[in-house]
This record gives C-alpha cells, sequence and structure tokens, in this order.
C-alpha cells in the first residue's frame, strides 16, 4: 500500500484514470480516485499524518491515520514525503485551493523521490521581502531564485506569472488574426545588424560571420513588398546591451507587427492603439531621426524629425515603431548615412525596387508588457529563463 515505485521506463500502460487536483470536489466526495502530485508540506500528529499535495497552482489537504487501510510504518513514511478517497470537510481549509475537501489516503506510492535537502523553499520564494523584514521569516533573493529557476517557477506567483504570459500571447495572435493579419517567421541569423548600432551579436557562421537578429524588421519589411499586407511575429529577440537594469534583457520575446496604410502611418497607430484595454497607456509621436534605425522615414516638413512614435504603458517603453522607409533610392541614402555594408542587406534593399506599398509598424517586448501590467519591479521575473550581460545559465 506504499512504498518507492520503480523508475517509470514505460514498463506498461495502465488503464487508470488519474484525477487533477483542481477538480476535486465535493462532487467526488466518498469516491475512490488516483491523484498524482507533489508533497507540498507533510506534519506528523500522533497517529496521523497531514500532507498537502500540490498540482502546479493547485492544493489540497489529505490525511493519513492509522487503521484499516494504513499502518504506522505507512505513516511514517508518509510524513517522510519521500489513491484515497475524498471527503467532503466542515470547515474550510483556507491554506488550500480546494478548500471544501480532504483526501483520506489509502495508498502512497513516491514516484520521482527528490533530494533530501532543497536550495530553497517555496514558502520563502513567495514571501515579500517586506513581509520576511517584519515576521522574521526567511525570503530568496532574485539571484538565489534565479540559479534555481525549476523550483522557483513552481511557485503559485510564477505559475500565475507565465500562464497569464501565455494569454497575452494568445490574445496578440487572436486580434492581430480577427483583424486580418498573417503570422509569419523570419530567419534570427542574418546578415546585417537589422537595427544597425553596435548592440548586435555576432556568431561565427561557417567561414565567414553572421548575427543574431535584433529584430525581424528587414524580413516583415520584405512580406509587406511580397503583398502580405498585414503580417506579425511572435519570437526571440537579441541586443547585446551592457545593461544591467530592471527592465533590460539581451534575449526576449518579441511582438512584431507590419502593415501598409493608405494615406498617413497614424492608420497604423490607431489599428494598434484600439485594441488596448483599461491600463495606463498613452503615445509619443515624431522623434528626432538621428535616434532612429536607418530604415525609419523622415517628417516631411522637418528632415531633423521622423514618422516615428513610441507607445508606453505605466510610464515605461512597451512598443517602438514607425513609419518605414519604402523607396529604394532614399532607402539606400539613409543606409549609407548610418554606415551600413549595402552588400550586406542587398536582399532586402532590392525588395523595395519592385513597388512596395507604404507601411508602419512596431516591435513590443513581451516580457516587459507582462512586467508593467502586473506592476512587477523586474523583468526577470516574466522571463522564463532569463538572459542578460551577467546570465547566462540555466
Amino acid at each position: 500500500r506504499y512504498g518507492v515505485s520503480e523508475m517509470v521506463q514505460s514498463q506498461e500502460k495502465l488503464d487508470r484514470t488519474l484525477v487533477r487536483v483542481q477538480d476535486l470536489t465535493t462532487q467526488k466526495a466518498g469516491q475512490l480516485v488516483w491523484v498524482r502530485a507533489r508533497i507540498h508540506t507533510s506534519r506528523a500528529k500522533g497517529k496521523q499524518c497531514f500532507l498537502v499535495l500540490r498540482q502546479q497552482q493547485f492544493n489540497v489537504q489529505a490525511l493519513v491515520a492509522v487503521g484499516d487501510r494504513a499502518s504506522k510504518q505507512m505513516v511514517k513514511f508518509a510524513h517522510r514525503g519521500r489513491g484515497g478517497g475524498g471527503a467532503p470537510v466542515e470547515q474550510k481549509i483556507e491554506s488550500c485551493s480546494q478548500q471544501d475537501v480532504e483526501l483520506h489516503i489509502e495508498r502512497i506510492y513516491v514516484i520521482s523521490q527528490a533530494e533530501a535537502r532543497l536550495p530553497l523553499q517555496l514558502e520563502d520564494a513567495v514571501r515579500p521581502d517586506a513581509d520576511g523584514e517584519e515576521e522574521g521569516r526567511a525570503t530568496v533573493n532574485q539571484d538565489t531564485k534565479l540559479d534555481n529557476r525549476v523550483i522557483d517557477l513552481r511557485t503559485t506567483t510564477s505559475q500565475a506569472i507565465f500562464r497569464l504570459q501565455s494569454g497575452v500571447c494568445q490574445l496578440f495572435r487572436d486580434t492581430l488574426i480577427n483583424k486580418g493579419f498573417v503570422e509569419i517567421q523570419t530567419p534570427k541569423i542574418i546578415s546585417a545588424a537589422s537595427e544597425g548600432g553596435a548592440n548586435v551579436f555576432t556568431v561565427s557562421y561557417f567561414k565567414t560571420s553572421a548575427y543574431l537578429a535584433q529584430s525581424p524588421q528587414l524580413y516583415k519589411q520584405m512580406c509587406i513588398c511580397a503583398d502580405f499586407d498585414k503580417v506579425f511575429c511572435v519570437g526571440p529577440v537579441f541586443r547585446a546591451e551592457d545593461s544591467n537594469t530592471h527592465r533590460h534583457l539581451t534575449e526576449f520575446v518579441g511582438l512584431d507587427i507590419e502593415m501598409a496604410f493608405n494615406y498617413h502611418y497614424h492608420e497604423v497607430i490607431d489599428s494598434i492603439t484600439d485594441t488596448m484595454y483599461d491600463t495606463d497607456f498613452y503615445v509619443l509621436d515624431k522623434y528626432p531621426l538621428a535616434v532612429r534605425p536607418f530604415y525609419t522615414m523622415p517628417d516631411p516638413s522637418n528632415p531633423k524629425y521622423s514618422n516615428s512614435y513610441d507607445m508606453f504603458m505605466r510610464g515605461e517603453e512597451i512598443l517602438s515603431g514607425a513609419q518605414r522607409v519604402h523607396d529604394a533610392q532614399l532607402l539606400t541614402e539613409r543606409a549609407t548615412h548610418h554606415g551600413i555594408d549595402l552588400e550586406k542587406i542587398k536582399a532586402y534593399i532590392d525588395s523595395f525596387r519592385y513597388g512596395a506599398p507604404p507601411h508602419a509598424g512596431g516591435g513590443i517586448g513581451l516580457e516587459r508588457v507582462t512586467m508593467l501590467y502586473l506592476g512587477l519591479h523586474n523583468v526577470r521575473q516574466t522571463s522564463m529563463f532569463p538572459r542578460d550581460p551577467k546570465r547566462l545559465t540555466p
């Protein structure tokens, strides 16, 4: 009725249904169910042992008690933590997500055994620093959490963050597809720096050098030239910026869009902003041309400025965009002005020689949006395995 199971190597396929912890409700009272979950805590009391079983962000209290179904040895085994029947409870179990039920364990087997000493405790990892200081209880600093990211990701906080982030991606896709956009995938190993400047990673590419894409910019525009009209992509973006701030990463997920417009690039701004929800949000327009990438369209009224914009949420930039140059001659002039090797972007410039519609777009940092939306203090909390100038593992 208890013990450590042999390693699962797909020896057999059992005809057994495992019930999800989130599905343990009073409707299953009195039923025999099989549950697979982590032992979150265990507490022995006399001839009983109380367990909290955790499965992702859900947990349930369980009881092993000496009797017809459990021996003293089984209770001791359960307490070491190294199915059952459901029962309703008269008083809500406030510390568990499943507050109206309790499992009475009849069998308990260890499928995968954890080491006796963990690098951090989940209760400590989710405790805010301020609460720890006031109560004199342990907290875990950010570097320790990131060094042991797999364990930190098990916390209810991390589970919630990344499930919400998944929802952001899904909403981004659904919204744009409903607006007639086409999702594309673009190369991440490219022949020239897509944004120009020095903040680009150079990699060895057989007998020559290549670059990690700073954005999908050049390829988004080439797709517009190929008559896709409205495109978007979700993928990694690389920036070799030696910035150790709360909002910078050297690799992040870009949510990028590009679309053709009829008369004015503000049509694109309007298309983006009408999808924004009730939050602190604003747009700044007409940035100096000198601080924008080479493919940015100059302002026709004042060549010192550009048809470019940034969008801000809660006081911090989340999107940078602009109307793009869609004339091959002007694009060549702007690239030359920025000191870009024209031979390396020849295919990109050539795509505009065959007629290209006016277009604009922008790029959003997924992790930064999630951070600001949730009011978190550091973008590393919203990157599953963050990369910055000082972190390359795990």
